[in-house]
């Protein structure tokens, strides 16, 4: 059925009657404006042919059922993908939109089976796990029923057990567990980098971004004694207060909401903006793509006011984006410049990832030539 679809409400039609709830979705998707109950008896195809034609799928079955119809779902989009006999262009830039795209053509797809939460948050499904615990940590609070895709349900029980079970950071001697919608430090090679670099003054530094609090906690493990940690995401903060509480550095490090600078300066400023100057396409990817490279430039440009005359900034890059063509060759040397900032080292490291060996992958040209650095910044005097 079709209706007025009301922002955050999902409608649809049951025994003759219109019936609404709550709708949810953490990347900040719309709720769907065509939608059907579905159950165990819909086949595969039905499900395939309405999902593509826009109508969304309210599971009234067996929980499992449903996940199995996601990954019906997922074959039949490769199959599909795999029968497109459309010449590949050889242009990377084009390679990576083309890419970007067939990956939100997938997510909307998959996204279109929901499942239903009760107020206590309890999904009222036959064989359905008990979420509470999860979806608590992703900020949801009980009160009203609502929907959700189970596919975004999916992310945040796995972002649960990311959290319960941390992620080994080798330069800690700990963990790191990162909260639902926090990224994950899961690419290692740029905490190397930071481990490694040979610290200016141990007195104070600013971490900008910082996230789970990965890279605060390594300068403190290296002996700098006072640092200011910000960001703009209170659950960030939130997850960065637990993880710096939990590898015993709390008290070297405060915490502050900021776009990106606190007061003052300091001989160290840290940063590890995202990498890619694309538009994000759900909140989660805010962590990985910077429209118009809003934060690399804010950090550069914020560190005449900010950091100290003998100081010394780290910016940690990768050149991927310069490999998509992305980012001209010389644009970082040029906005490094701009901004009054000279290079005075650089550190360089190679992807560990299975993406960088991976020759399936539609971007693994530039992948396999990707390097991630550690700009050591200062002053032009």
């Amino acid at each position: 059925m079709t209706t007025d679809t009301l922002p955050g409400q999902l409608h649809w039609e049951q025994d003759g009657e219109q019936r609404s709830c709550l709708w949810r979705s953490e990347n900040g998707s719309a709720p769907p404006k065509k939608v059907l109950l579905a159950d165990d008896r819909m086949p595969a195809d039905q499900a395939y042919k309405l999902a593509c034609e826009g109508t969304a799928l309210l599971w009234q079955g067996d929980y499992h059922q449903a996940r199995q119809l996601v990954q019906a779902l997922g074959r039949r989009l490769e199959k599909k993908s795999s029968r497109n006999t459309k010449p590949v262009s050889s242009d990377i830039t084009q390679i990576f939109h083309q890419h970007r795209q067939a990956q939100a053509h997938r997510a909307r797809i998959l996204g279109m089976v929901l499942i239903p939460v009760n107020g206590d948050l309890r999904i009222p499904l036959r064989r359905a796990p008990d979420v509470k615990l999860a979806l608590t940590q992703a900020g949801v609070a009980e009160g009203e029923a609502f929907a959700l895709s189970l596919r975004e349900l999916l992310g945040i029980i796995g972002a649960y057990e990311w959290r319960k079970n941390g992620v080994e950071i080798p330069a800690l001697g700990g963990k790191i567990h990162p909260y639902y919608g926090v990224f994950s430090p899961i690419r290692g090679e740029y905490i190397d980098l930071v481990q490694k670099a040979r610290l200016p003054s141990d007195e104070l530094a600013f971490d900008i971004g910082t996230g789970t609090g990965v890279l605060a906690a390594v300068l403190a493990r290296k002996g700098v004694r006072r640092i200011i940690a910000t960001d703009q995401d209170q659950r960030a903060l939130a997850c960065a207060a637990d993880n710096l509480q939990r590898l015993g550095v709390a008290a070297q490090v405060t915490l502050q909401t900021a776009d990106l600078f606190p007061e003052g300066k300091a001989p160290l400023i840290i940063c590890n903006p995202p990498w890619l100057p694309a538009r994000p396409s759900s909140a989660i990817e805010y962590a990985v793509y910077d429209p118009d490279s809003r934060m690399l430039r804010g950090f550069l440009n914020g560190l005449k006011a900010h950091l100290t005359d003998d100081g010394e900034a780290w910016l940690i890059m990768s050149d991927l984006a310069e490999h998509l063509g992305l980012r001209g060759k010389d644009e970082l040397f040029t906005l490094i410049s701009a901004a009054g900032l000279v290079v005075a080292g650089k550190m360089d490291i190679r992807p560990r990832h299975g993406k960088a060996t991976d020759n399936t992958d539609p971007l693994h040209r530039a992948r396999s030539q990707e390097v991630t650095s550690l700009w050591r910044l200062r002053h032009h005097l």
